[in-house]
């Protein structure tokens, strides 16, 4: 896609390429603290080169600097491997285990896509009807493409809107409503044609999660928790962080605050898009969803009539894992990461599809604040593993999870993909450096504004977003997200009419340019932004808001 190299916050990744940049900051280690094993079999089930599959957990951990990590594997139905490392946060005793729930974020999406299907099954839901037949006040930006959009594209990131588009609505959290968030699709502008390219989006899963609540009767949250979690025996899993009590097992999330300094960051809700990322799990849960998805929907144990029971059709699975949008393959970043290079790439309905050693991988990745994770699954070996981490490293995820594919698909060759990623993950941030040299070098120091700093003051209206308010406080500008709570910071020359904001919350690591472009009167005529560094998560997508004064978009929303 090609996003962020930082960790893909929500998304995870596109692609074998992306995942090949995805980074942490270089930080002095942190020291391996002692297992929590919880395990179902013994080590002895494992493959040879799983058989120091702990030292090499803690060399992850100690290399990319996270506090806890959760692992599982499943083979042929059976939980192989199930254990928690480290700690659930940075200075309390309490550490992680099998059963530590952690933010899932983006593997969320295959819950969702999953509760349409089941609801199709029903006759409740129609994958290939037009989603105006279930919301007919939907709209996209074109309407050709609100007209031809069908349930079914929701899932597959392929709608013509770009990277990470509209995520500033709920991320980070805003006063939105979900069905707020999906009034404002009318305005988000498309960039590409309808179906012609991949780009990642959250917010049409948004959409999906309505449609599951018009066409079921239920909230998501209850929809997922009665007809998901409780046939597949996820006893502990949780929609979304409002549901954790205290004394509960949950890791807290750990940031790089400013790229460098490891700290806590509080949990986040996120209600007004659960269904492209709200989930709270643990390996333990998410070992019995691997196998119920290998073992194509059915379930564990039999019916009262003597029969098979099954979540969701094997039809309904070969739906979700069959490729909807082809997604390019590119050369990755370091030589030594060309052999994870698939020979094909693409996305079904809520999952990656490609493939590795000659089998197919059906995966997804997460990120949230302060932690990301993984789940693979092999069908053809009946494999799956789950990486959970509370820190935003999809190094580590990664680096754990070639080395368990490796142990069952490759085992002549035991790559130390700890240091592959720590190579990628030196390469990404040299990259970022450079890219701060070059502003750096651009950079009039003698530049002066055009405009005193109160002629920059007010407020500025997006179409799609809201407004924004920059106001004069004691001589400083501060520019604040009217629905953002966590997007208040201050504004510092730059150069010309450009400033740069920094925000007070610097766990979010997504300071931004914000240039002013004045009339031939001198005025403010639009303001646009742009992240500050390629290190920056997509989901802050400045980019693509087009901030107006006030009273110049009340103007034009009259004479529309």
């Amino acid at each position: 896609m090609s996003l962020s190299p930082k960790f893909l916050r929500l998304t995870g990744c596109s692609a074998f390429f992306i995942f090949a940049s995805a980074v942490a900051a270089v930080q002095p280690s942190v020291a391996p603290e002692a297992s929590a094993v919880v395990r179902h079999n013994p080590q002895a089930d494992l493959p040879p080169m799983l058989q120091d599959f702990d030292s090499y957990v803690d060399s992850a951990r100690s290399t990319f600097n996270v506090p806890g990590i959760a692992v599982a594997i499943v083979k042929d139905g059976k939980v192989v491997f199930e254990q928690g490392y480290g700690l659930r946060e940075v200075g309390k005793p309490e550490k992680v285990d099998a059963r530590t729930l952690f933010a899932i974020a983006s593997n969320t999406k295959a819950f969702t896509a999953a509760a349409l299907q089941m609801l199709a099954e029903q006759g409740k839901v129609d994958m290939d009807a037009r989603v105006t037949d279930y919301l007919p006040w939907f709209q996209m930006s074109d309407p050709y493409v609100t007209h031809e959009m069908r349930v079914r594209d929701l899932l597959a990131h392929r709608s013509g809107l770009s990277l990470g588009a509209g995520d500033l609505l709920y991320w980070p959290p805003t006063s939105y409503t979900t069905k707020d968030v999906v009034e404002r699709l009318a305005k988000v502008p498309l960039t590409n044609g309808f179906r012609s390219h991949y780009a990642y989006d959250n917010i049409l899963f948004a959409v999906a999660t309505l449609i599951i609540e018009k066409q079921s009767g239920q909230s998501y949250a209850d929809y997922i928790r009665d007809h998901i979690f409780k046939p597949v025996g996820m006893d502990e899993s949780l929609v979304d962080m409002t549901y954790l009590k205290p004394g509960m097992d949950y890791a807290t999330g750990h940031a790089l605050f400013d790229f460098k300094d490891l700290k806590p960051v509080p949990p986040m809700a996120w209600l007004n898009d659960p269904g492209a990322g709200g989930i709270y799990a643990s390996v333990h849960d998410l070992a019995k969803w691997m196998n119920v998805q290998l073992a194509g929907g059915e379930l564990p144990g039999m019916g009262s009539d003597g029969k098979a029971r099954h979540l969701f059709s094997q039809d309904s699975q070969n739906q979700m894992w069959s490729m909807l949008t082809p997604i390019p393959v590119n050369k990755p970043p370091i030589p030594e990461l060309e052999p994870l290079m698939p020979i094909f790439s693409g996305y079904g309905e809520g999952w990656f599809l490609s493939d590795y050693h000659g089998q197919k991988l059906v995966w997804h990745t997460g990120g949230w604040p302060g932690m990301v994770s993984r789940v693979t699954l092999v069908p053809g070996l009946k494999l799956g593993v789950v990486v959970l981490t509370n820190q935003e490293s999809g190094a580590a995820f990664n680096a754990m999870t070639y080395r368990v594919l490796d142990a069952y698909l490759n085992p002549g060759a035991k790559t130390d993909w700890v240091a592959v990623y720590d190579k990628a993950v030196k390469h990404a941030h040299g990259d970022a450096d450079d890219s701060w040299s070059k502003h750096e070098r651009a950079r009039d120091p003698n530049s002066k504004l055009s405009l005193p700093l109160t002629g920059y003051v007010g407020t500025y209206r997006d179409p799609w977003y809201g407004d924004v308010i920059v106001s004069n406080d004691n001589g400083k500008l501060r520019m604040r997200f009217s629905k953002t709570k966590q997007l208040i910071g201050t504004m510092t020359p730059w150069q010309n009419d450009t400033f740069i904001v920094r925000w007070d919350d610097r766990a979010l690591n997504a300071d931004a340019f914000v240039t002013f472009n004045l009339d031939m009167d001198g005025h403010v005529r639009e303001v646009r932004m742009q992240p500050a560094s390629p290190l920056t998560d997509f989901s802050f997508d400045f980019q693509d808001l087009r901030l107006v004064p006030l009273k110049e978009a009340e103007a034009s929303a009259k004479a529309d």
